[in-house]
């Protein structure tokens, strides 16, 4: 399944969450959703990609959201992807998922009386917001190539246009 299809029905699912338990799966989702797009783009992404799409590939390895108790017994969504169309488009659909599972998590933590569901919700939190940043490095790097602008590796965005000599 195309990449946006699989964001939009992300973004749905979480919308339509019902419990606290819900939030946190449709977050995992999301999260393993990101790096499935992060490894797609590794392997068939532009170059300029390639660097931040191995981050975002790698983010919450450490945490291991396929051994989420919430995605155990069922395939991830992410198992679906086949492509990604356009990466632009998908990027800034995942940006917009990520972002919205960030703030619904926040509602949960602050919600909550139970420590253990509040400190799963904080690290989910930290893993949408380093995945969002990856995102947000990958759609500058994409703008930067369309304005045809060579990146600063140094500083990870476009330095100055060369002048007349």
């Amino acid at each position: 399944m195309e990449a946006e299809r699989l964001i939009a029905t992300g973004r749905h699912a979480l919308a339509e969450s019902r419990t606290a338990l819900d939030i946190v799966a449709e977050a995992w989702q999301a999260q393993v959703l990101a790096q499935a797009i992060g490894s797609h783009l590794l392997l068939c992404g532009p170059l300029e990609l390639r660097s931040e799409a191995r981050g975002l590939s790698e983010i919450g390895v450490a945490r291991g959201p396929l051994d989420h108790p919430t995605l155990r017994g069922g395939v991830p969504r992410a198992a679906r992807l086949t492509e990604v169309a356009d990466e632009r488009a998908a990027l800034t659909a995942l940006a917009a998922l990520l972002g919205e599972v960030g703030f619904a998590l926040v509602g949960v933590a602050c919600a909550t009386d139970e420590e253990g569901l509040y400190w799963q919700c904080i690290e989910a939190i930290d893993a949408a917001d380093e995945a969002g940043d990856r995102v947000r490095g990958m759609l500058r790097r994409l703008v930067l190539r369309e304005r045809g602008r060579p990146p600063d590796p140094a500083r990870g965005r476009a330095g100055p246009r060369p002048g007349p000599r």
